[in-house]
């Protein structure tokens, strides 16, 4: 598909996509697909071993993900899938608390998945979401 727009952040996305072939975002049309965003350092893409920090991380790293594809970052979101190794009150009640911070004028869908395991070893939760982005579409395609 090599005529959509792919997107990787600086340092550690595209160390991510030299390493593993694999980018932080397509744009398609309208919308902005993000890949797992992860608790990891943006720069240093070290993990946190807090659990929450991890959480809050996750989504720190989605609204980067979402504003180098040219988005708005949350405020577009319409569908997450979150995936956790733990799932639990505590984790579920980090999940709502960014959701409410991140996301205080809508509520989107939302699939919340236990796992065994994701794709690094200390990793906790992984969160990819889909956004609608109809106003900058286009300029964001063509300036990347």
């Amino acid at each position: 598909m090599s005529h959509l727009k792919y997107f990787a952040y600086e340092k550690f996305g595209t160390r991510q996509r030299e390493l593993y072939r694999y980018s932080q975002a397509v744009r398609v049309g309208d919308r902005i697909e993000l890949a797992g965003q992860g608790g990891w350092d943006p720069d240093t893409g070290v993990i946190d071993e807090d659990l929450i920090a991890q959480i809050d991380l996750a989504f720190s790293n989605v609204d980067r993900a979402l504003k180098d594809a040219g988005g708005k970052g949350w405020e577009q979101v319409f569908r997450v899938n979150s995936y956790h190794t733990t799932l639990n009150h505590e984790v579920l009640g980090a999940m709502v608390r960014n959701v409410e911070k991140w996301m205080p004028n809508h509520q989107p869908i939302w699939t919340c998945v236990g796992v065994n395991r994701l794709a690094e070893e200390d990793m906790r939760v992984e969160i990819e979401v889909s956004a609608h982005d109809p106003d900058s579409a286009t300029a964001a395609t063509a300036s990347k």
